[in-house]
């Protein structure tokens, strides 16, 4: 049985060359791998980044780190939010710019590895300067900015499986020629990813604002 991964004007792509592709896209199995590891590895890294992020909100409620470290936790936050948010934007911005045909598959893929120790050390900077800067978590514009840095973590990591099978394409390929599920999957994790971090940012930002006017 041959079935195509890319439809037709988006090259070659037999189905010995593309099964791994293939894979979680409602298209046949190949016989010879499994999903089922790659699928805990995803739910390890999920419960760890859940795990990690309950953490840093425990922590950020329970203990007082005084003004002092205070000053110094939001200054890293600060830098981190720099950090993993400019990467994001960089990532996102050429593989927008795949989509509408302007850049190669492989760009993305390039400048993704390049970028995911910023993204990731970001994040674990954001974490723990989180908890010491005492967000109140019983806001509920503080609970949706928690919110989403749960949600753009979890989202990172479970796209990271279809961005795999996206790279193993051929050079050359278009947005237009991958299998439809591929296509709605990268445009959901993209929207998910840009909106939790703006949104993330902006309420951090109103957060910060409102407590300088109130002198805390």
């Amino acid at each position: 049985m041959s079935t195509a991964v890319v439809e037709p004007g988006g090259g070659t792509s037999k189905t010995e060359d593309t099964a791994s592709i293939a894979e979680g896209d409602g298209m046949m199995p190949s016989p010879k791998s499994s999903p089922h590891p790659g699928r805990r590895k995803t739910v390890v890294l999920g419960g760890a980044c859940t795990a990690a992020w309950a953490g840093s909100v425990s922590a950020g409620a329970l203990v007082d780190c005084g003004p002092d470290l205070h000053r110094v936790g939001l200054a890293c936050h600060i830098i981190a939010l720099v950090l993993s948010f400019g990467a994001i934007l960089v990532v996102d911005w050429v593989g927008f710019l795949w989509l509408v045909g302007k850049r190669d598959i492989h760009d993305t893929r390039r400048l993704a590895a390049a970028a995911q120790p910023l993204i990731w050390g970001g994040l674990a900077v954001l974490l723990v300067s989180g908890a010491m800067i005492r967000p109140d978590i019983t806001g509920h514009v503080t609970q949706v900015k928690l919110l989403c840095v749960l949600v753009l973590m979890l989202n990172g990591i479970a796209v990271a499986p279809v961005m795999r099978r996206l790279h193993a394409l051929p050079l050359g390929t278009h947005f237009k020629s991958v299998a439809g599920r591929l296509r709605a999957r990268l445009l959901v994790a993209l929207c998910i990813s840009q909106g939790c971090w703006w949104t993330a940012a902006l309420v951090g930002l109103v957060i910060s604002t409102l407590r300088r006017w109130a002198g805390d």
